[in-house]
């Protein structure tokens, strides 16, 4: 079993229809994702709309889905501030969880060598395992392979990478270079078949809200070799991520829609998202009837 599970869902965070915080949703929100299939559940990343929320409503998540379950709790606990991201992960220990999600800082664009530093900083700032995150598409930055490796090597509690990079082939690569142990997670739904196969043991995932499930199989064929099978989940798959993300509606406003149509109240995204577009609860039906689900 990997050390956080195979199927991971970086979870949404549910607001009252006024927009505040519900912690109570939350909660019952992280006991739905486990009764249906989740290992673990990531917690105030971007899916759970992280730039909008406060360092007091991001410790509050922390807490109050650390009570809910019993799986494993990783942090989404850092910014693009290395000053914020030491304290915010101090706090997160604090309040109980399993590990730390440390993104690639954005939108300042650092060298490689301000990332190492970054990450070396966050990593000392607690005894919590660490799982890198790059996603370059929203933070402008790549984390290159060799950065990775130094400081998969050099510090023993960064454990995984979250990898939203789009080039699955990297994987294998980086797997001959990094201490035993060190596991990889598909930070990208569509490409996770690529990821599977190139040695990435689970999937961090927002299709995973209501998906669980069959990406748990996929990665089980895939480490049984039985690709034949992997294939088709992934098919089966397709419609999910298609309906999660387009020019107009983006993660969080899908996974909202559907948790909707499922009976799972988690209010809607607070701006610069806002609601879904009209039509979306149609689409999600349609992508969750597909899927098996009775409505």
């Amino acid at each position: 079993m990997p050390r956080f599970g195979t199927v991971l869902t970086a979870m949404v965070t549910p607001f009252t229809a006024d927009g505040s915080l519900d912690t109570k949703a939350a909660a019952e929100l992280a006991r739905w994702l486990v009764e249906h299939g989740n290992d673990g559940i990531v917690v105030a990343g971007t899916t759970g709309e992280s730039p909008v929320l406060t360092d007091e409503e991001r410790i509050e998540l922390f807490r109050v889905v650390r009570g809910a379950v019993d799986v494993p709790i990783v942090a989404g606990a850092t910014t693009n501030d290395t000053a914020h991201s030491i304290e915010m992960t101090k706090a997160a220990s604090a309040a109980g969880v399993d590990a730390i999600l440390a993104v690639v800082p954005y939108y300042n664009k650092p060298t490689q060598a301000g990332l190492e530093a970054h990450f070396r900083a966050v990593a000392a700032a607690s005894d919590l395992p660490v799982m890198l995150y790059d996603v370059p598409g929203r933070t402008g930055r790549p984390l290159a392979t060799d950065t990775i490796v130094r400081l998969a090597n050099d510090v023993p509690t960064i454990v995984a990478l979250k990898d939203a990079g789009g080039h699955p082939e990297r994987t294998a690569r980086l797997l001959a270079q990094v201490p035993a142990g060190f596991e990889v997670y598909s930070g990208d739904e569509p490409l996770s078949l690529g990821f599977a196969a190139y040695g990435a043991v689970g999937v961090v995932g927002v299709a995973s809200h209501w998906s669980a499930p069959q990406q748990r199989r996929l990665y089980d064929a895939v480490a049984a070799g039985d690709l034949a099978t992997a294939r088709r989940i992934d098919e089966e798959l397709q419609a999910s991520y298609r309906f999660m993300n387009s020019d107009e509606r983006v993660f969080s406003q899908s996974v909202k829609v559907a948790l909707d149509v499922l009976g799972v109240a988690v209010g809607e995204c607070r701006l610069p998202l806002g609601p879904a577009p009209e039509g979306s609860e149609a689409e999600a039906r349609a992508v969750l009837t597909d899927l098996g689900w009775e409505l």
